[in-house]
């Protein structure tokens, strides 16, 4: 066994997320991650060249998105000597490819990888009525026009009305908003919890435009340069006017004000073997030290977004790490009843003995630390760009500190958490 590699993060790039058919309507997510490639590509000077691996993905897809990484790669300057490989993790795609480049970095089998993600709800596959699809397909094997006639025998007009694809979980047939206006009631969030959070995103995200920390990040795209949702005149009177999305009883919590919105972009990410830094002369912004998955019984009763709490207390397990180690803590803001949810998780005693397996809770981070430069909530959520989004933003905030170390937690969909540690030293 060779010894382990250091992974590097370069950096990372991606374009202004922007809500759903508003500025990237006509676009596909091939034209997104393709762009966002280029761009990464020209930032640092990849022209030509050959990178080990782009491992990319999008949640929302087409048929035709079946090889995506590939196809991308072959519509950039990279050489086409480049393999591309398609991958999904739900709402951590991006995460979980950076999470695999980095494993085949640290092991030696690779030196260079791009992770990346693209997610459009404006471009979404509208589906044939399964009866509808069959009898195309008989139609297309009829032999004569009574074969035909016959593919069509007791055809209903209902059956031209086409299925888009629905935000629901396959398993319970209730959507990501829903499950969780469940576990903000079990954990006992309150509306004005959640209201103050996704203020303090906006407050945070139009602040980090203002000083110019995205300006490295951020790559203006189609008229564009700033995110659409975000909202710099956004208050706590604004967002207690919105009435609930999900749960609209008086009991209802979750907005449209403290959810994250349907969202289009892409996001990018390189990384690469010290040796490969060195070599080529690349900056390193930071290191990914640690990675982990997880997973929760939904199904059978657990929070549908609570698998973080697991990935998070394995991952401080193996790097030998407390919660409160950390200067800053980056938390993928599906819901800020999410982020709440798992902030009161670890500091509960009873949930971390029960069900982290722990003998004291993982405590209580500092607030000031999570999300210092807004999230989802302000930002947008584009499911499999979020990952490389939240890498590249951790290690410009570890770069522009100096030293430190950052978590990234990010919740999916399928019950599914994941999360990595960044280092700079």
């Amino acid at each position: 066994m060779n010894e382990l590699k250091r992974v590097a993060i370069v950096g990372g790039i991606r374009i202004p997320f922007c809500r759903s058919n508003t500025a990237y309507a006509s676009l596909s997510n091939l034209d997104m991650l393709a762009d966002t490639l280029q761009k990464l590509i020209d930032r640092y000077q990849l022209d030509g060249r050959k990178i080990d691996e782009v491992i990319a993905g999008a949640v929302t897809t087409h048929s035709r998105d079946w090889n995506l990484a590939r196809e991308a790669v072959l519509s950039t300057t990279l050489s086409p000597a480049t393999p591309g490989t398609t991958l999904q993790m739900a709402c951590g795609t991006s995460l979980q490819a950076a999470m695999l480049a980095a494993g085949r970095i640290a092991s030696g089998q690779i030196d260079c990888a791009i992770a990346a993600g693209s997610d459009t709800t404006s471009d979404v596959p509208l589906v044939l009525q399964k009866r509808l699809a069959r009898r195309l397909v008989d139609l297309s094997q009829a032999r004569d026009l009574k074969g035909k006639l016959r593919a069509f025998k007791g055809f209903g007009l209902s059956e031209l009305s086409p299925q888009a694809p629905a935000n629901a979980e396959p398993r319970t047939r209730l959507s990501m908003g829903e499950h969780c206006e469940r576990m903000a009631k079990e954990w006992g969030i309150s509306r004005a919890e959640q209201d103050q959070l996704a203020l303090a995103s906006h407050v945070n995200a139009a602040s980090a435009y203002a000083s110019g920390f995205f300006d490295d990040l951020v790559s203006p795209y189609q008229g564009v340069a700033r995110d659409n949702n975000l909202r710099v005149d956004s208050s706590l009177e604004k967002l207690a006017a919105l009435k609930p999305s999900f749960d609209r009883g008086p009991g209802g919590t979750l907005t449209a004000g403290n959810s994250t919105p349907l969202t289009d972009g892409a996001a990018a990410v390189l990384l690469v073997s010290e040796d490969y830094a060195q070599a080529h002369d690349l900056p390193v912004m930071a290191w990914m030290t640690h990675a982990r998955t997880a997973a929760v019984d939904f199904v059978g009763g657990e929070g549908l977004l609570m698998a973080p709490t697991v990935a998070v207390s394995e991952l401080l397990k193996a790097s030998g790490s407390s919660l409160q180690d950390f200067d800053f803590y980056e938390i993928h803001e599906a819901f800020a009843a999410q982020v709440l949810c798992t902030l009161k998780a670890w500091e509960s005693a009873e949930f971390c003995r029960d069900r982290l397996g722990l003998g004291s809770p993982l405590g209580a981070i500092d607030r000031a630390r999570l999300n210092v430069r807004g999230s989802s909530l302000a930002v947008g959520h584009p499911f499999a760009a979020t990952g490389a989004r939240i890498i590249a933003t951790l290690a410009s905030l570890l770069e522009e500190k100096g030293r430190g170390k950052g978590l990234i937690s990010i919740c999916t969909a399928g019950g599914m958490g994941a999360a990595a540690i960044l280092e700079r030293n």
